[in-house]
């Protein structure tokens, strides 16, 4: 696999310079090696990465799941990832199983053993129906919600609180009642990941949440929204009009 980004999180620089190696002479990618839980988590949030490997046991602590834990806890955040450790410990074992790992693998490490563990976490990973990556990596839908990169936080959006999408160039601006988003990804494409029982285009710059349709003006092409909002209705999508059953 090419272009895949890894990031390590090893304290031991034999064992992370033997990783590199490896892993460099099969096109992956190394964005960062961290050696502690907090450089760790500082690192994670500030490079690209698609799967991280973790030492479970760092200076002496099980701090690789502390960080599994930490990430998990984020939607957003949520990466694939593969443990590594030397610990025959069963208590541990049992606790990294909760951060439900894609592998994990004793050391020392075997050469196919991880570069298989990492194809086969990498792809499972990133065919899960409720995983979107964008074109900046900084959203992820499912059914229910979006998590969107808002500066360094990821804000938690639900689905049914969008009032209304449109588009400037490449950038969709998603509003909702209170707050406006920003993300690099077009329109036709946020259309076909939304329920298009309730999300309807109205433009060639606009999709509505029908649910927040308060008024329709087709002579003036308009559409009020709740919040105070507007929407453009263009003549070829007016037969949203048989679509709407309660007009208030």
């Amino acid at each position: 696999m090419d272009n895949i980004n890894v990031f390590i999180i090893e304290d031991t620089a034999s064992e992370s310079d033997a990783l590199v190696k490896v892993l460099t002479a099969n096109n992956y990618n190394i964005t960062g090696i961290a050696t502690n839980f907090k450089d760790a988590l500082n690192l994670f949030y500030n490079i690209k990465v698609d799967i991280v490997i973790i030492d479970i046991f760092l200076n002496g602590t099980p701090d690789g799941i502390s960080f599994a834990e930490t990430i998990n806890a984020v939607p957003n955040a949520s990466k694939p990832f593969v443990f590594l450790t030397s610990s025959t410990d069963r208590k541990i074992f049992e606790r990294a199983k909760l951060t439900q790992p894609f592998s994990y693998l004793m050391k020392p490490f075997n050469e196919l053993e991880i570069l298989y563990a990492i194809e086969m976490a990498v792809e499972k990973f990133f065919t899960q129906e409720n995983v979107f990556l964008s074109e900046e990596e900084d959203t992820v839908i499912s059914s229910e919600y979006l998590f969107i990169k808002k500066g360094k936080s990821l804000k938690k959006v639900l689905i049914t609180d969008i009032v209304y999408i449109d588009v400037e160039e490449k950038y969709c601006n998603i509003i909702t009642e209170n707050e406006k988003f920003v993300i690099l990804i077009s329109l036709t494409k946020i259309l076909q990941l939304l329920d298009n029982s309730n999300f309807q285009r109205t433009h060639r710059n606009f999709i509505v949440n029908t649910k927040h349709i308060k008024e329709i003006v087709p002579a003036d092409n308009l559409i009020l929204l709740t919040g105070g909002y507007k929407a453009t209705l263009s003549e070829r999508y007016k037969d949203i009009i048989k679509k709407v059953r309660t007009l208030k």
